[in-house]
């Protein structure tokens, strides 16, 4: 099962800036321990398959599974992440030497405790796409060559993440009330031949503050009906609407939440329109720009974020016209009052 859950802590109670590293880095080791495990497994069930016709006078296996190694820490650039390898027991012999023969991992070898190519793979893996055709350049920058997965295993292998997805696209959404979701749209360069493709990413945030994945699906760009398709699949799996929606400027997705939960409130994301903003202003005008901006979203009160918005047309606008008309060309999209309280920049939650 897909699913990233981030348990509220102390620390990203208070420090939501740092905290939005440490979720990132999160997710980022939670889906390298999760690959490597998998990749892990498929090598050996692939090793122990290749030899099932060999067995011993009494018609056992020679070559079979035994356990796993203990937990060790594997350095990486996503941090360290926890490893706990299968063993293999392998009763053959080797006839030249008599000694017994080994499985000997090549994703990761018995004395690995740091390697930078652990890390590299896993996200190539992504970009490839997961096909078998794309794994053997991915693997021979990883190990220096191909050995290690073979086709069989990488068809194996995908299966499985495939199988994930699908049982994550299919859980049931009836028991969690999402309060705030955050959308997007992912454009990604794998299948080049389909470069209108791109990922839509549902992010949650249920009442008790604990943040989620909801769903995520190919879309064409992001179009009205990629983004309905999606929602409409939330809404069959008993999703209920969220009280307020946050996106960027996109039409797609407001025309498609608009159609399924109308009920729902919807406010542009702050992280964008600060983004566009400052594409607008010279370098130089950054650090006031991003104190004033700072000054609306982070209001109290919304007489106080309408103060603080006049204000910054004030500063900026004769000057640079277009900056400041990203603000107050869709204030009301960006300050929303709800029953809850008032709320300018809700993303803090999951971006903490």
């Amino acid at each position: 099962m897909l699913k990233v859950v981030q348990e509220e802590s102390e620390s990203n109670a208070h420090a939501p800036a740092a905290v939005g590293g440490s979720l990132l880095d999160e997710l980022v080791r939670d889906g390298a321990r999760a690959m490597l495990a998998a990749a892990l497994q498929a090598e050996v069930a692939a090793y122990v398959d290749a030899f099932a016709g060999e067995v011993d006078e009494a018609g056992h296996r020679l070559v079979v599974r035994n356990g796993h190694h203990g937990e060790r820490e594997v350095t990486t650039a996503a941090g360290a992440v926890t490893v706990r390898a299968p063993r293999v027991n392998d009763k053959r012999t080797d006839e030249a030497t008599g000694e017994r023969r080994r499985f000997a991992s090549a994703i990761l070898p018995a004395w690995a405790r740091k390697s930078p190519q652990v890390a590299e793979v896993l996200p190539l893996l992504y970009l490839h796409g997961l096909s078998s055709g794309d794994f053997m350049p991915v693997l021979e920058q990883f190990l220096g060559s191909a050995a290690g997965l073979s086709a069989s295993t990488v068809t194996r292998l995908t299966t499985q993440w495939q199988d994930d997805a699908k049982a994550f696209n299919k859980r049931s959404l009836r028991d969690t009330d999402y309060v705030y979701c955050w959308v997007d749209g992912i454009h990604l360069k794998v299948r080049l031949e389909q470069d209108k493709v791109c990922l839509l990413v549902i992010l949650g945030v249920r009442a008790d503050g604990t943040k989620e994945l909801v769903a995520l699906a190919d879309g064409f760009r992001e179009s009205s009906e990629s983004w309905a398709d999606l929602l409409r699949s939330c809404k069959r799996r008993g999703m209920r609407a969220p009280v307020l929606a946050i996106g960027d400027g996109a039409l797609g997705f407001w025309k498609a939440i608009r159609e399924v939960f109308p009920d729902t409130k919807e406010q542009r994301c702050w992280f964008h329109v600060g983004g566009n903003v400052l594409s607008a202003l010279p370098k130089s005008a950054h650090p006031g720009a991003k104190a004033a901006l700072a000054e609306i979203y982070n209001a109290q009160e919304k007489d106080h974020a309408l103060t603080a918005a006049k204000a910054f047309e004030d500063l900026y606008g004769a000057k640079w016209p277009k900056a400041t008309a990203k603000i107050t060309d869709h204030l009301e999209g960006l300050l929303h009052d709800q029953v809850t309280g008032w709320v300018t920049r809700p993303e803090w939650p999951v971006r903490s």
